[in-house]
């Protein structure tokens, strides 16, 4: 797609439902994202997410697209230790989960060399540069990278670095314009950012921010400032739920319309009789008359 000059759409998806949704609104990509672990689990970092839920994340999203190429994220604690540790995670990432390839972070030298890896045992990797993550506690906090010339000269000497480990893309977050339009042009490999401009061959939106669905003030602490919202789903699921919630309480839910199932009069008047036979007889009372007031609302229904 880069070669062509388009735009490479891409959004996380956490489960059948999200993963639909991308695919039927067209996304090139789905990113299967250690972010579940704040968006979904409701966790403060993406850190506490291990890699067998990430597994179980990937093959719900994998049901789901049937097009679009499925990049699940490497966990926290699942490639740090050593290149077998990052090869037997790659692996039953997309093995047990089903995703076509994986993402991790960091470009310093042992991550690269993790890539390279990764790369050699099959596996196609995603890089990631600039705010990654994973690595909130030694950062102290979800802070934007590659702010001054030693951190930007960093980031693209670790963009190379990734590259040169065989990585596919490189995913760019929350890091100036400038510098990711630097890294691109110097890059031959497609890069996707997130907070990081428009100079990039892509983008990624995390799912929940981009359609609204969080209004919990967790979420709201934790939003990101580069995220557009397109649409408000939260507020026009939790009015839903509420509607829902005072429909039951006043008996208005569920009327004739949401009650079809009917028993036949011959059958009614044997389980009435087998009811009364064992002594309940108000439950023999009860199926009788709801059943004769069940008929009385079809047939106001319209039969």
């Amino acid at each position: 797609m880069r070669q062509k000059g388009q735009k490479i759409a891409c959004v996380t998806a956490y489960d059948h439902p999200s993963a639909v949704h991308g695919e039927m609104a067209g996304a090139d990509l789905l990113l299967v994202g250690d972010s579940a672990a704040m968006v979904v689990h409701g966790h403060e970092t993406t850190l506490p997410i291990t890699l067998e839920e990430m597994v179980w994340h990937c093959k719900s999203v994998r049901r789901g697209a049937r097009r679009a190429m499925v990049v699940g994220d490497l966990p926290f604690g699942s490639y740090e230790a050593s290149t077998t540790q990052a090869v037997r995670s790659a692996v039953e990432l997309m093995q047990k989960g089903g995703a076509d390839a994986v993402k991790l972070e960091g470009g310093a030298p042992d991550r690269a060399e993790a890539a390279k890896a990764v790369v050699r045992a099959g596996c196609a990797t995603m890089g990631h540069v600039g705010l990654t993550p994973q690595a909130v506690s030694t950062v102290g906090g979800f802070r934007p990278a590659a702010r001054n010339a030693k951190a930007a000269e960093k980031a693209m000497d670790e963009a190379l670095a990734l590259q040169d480990a065989g990585c596919f893309s490189l995913v760019l977050e929350c890091v100036p314009a400038a510098v990711a339009a630097a890294i691109t042009s110097a890059l031959s490999i497609p890069t996707i950012g997130i907070g990081a401009g428009k100079y990039v061959d892509g983008q990624v939106l995390v799912y929940h921010d981009l359609v609204g669905m969080h209004s919990h003030p967790h979420h709201a602490k934790v939003a990101p400032r580069f995220c557009k919202q397109y649409a408000q789903v939260g507020p026009t699921v939790i009015e839903a739920i509420r509607n829902y919630c005072d429909e039951v309480r006043g008996q208005v839910f569920p009327d004739e319309r949401y009650a079809p199932y009917r028993i036949g009069e011959q059958d009614l008047e044997q389980f009435a009789e087998s009811l009364a036979k064992r002594g309940f007889h108000d439950a023999a009372e009860a199926a009788t008359s709801v059943a004769g007031a069940t008929n009385e609302e079809h047939w106001k229904h319209g039969g």
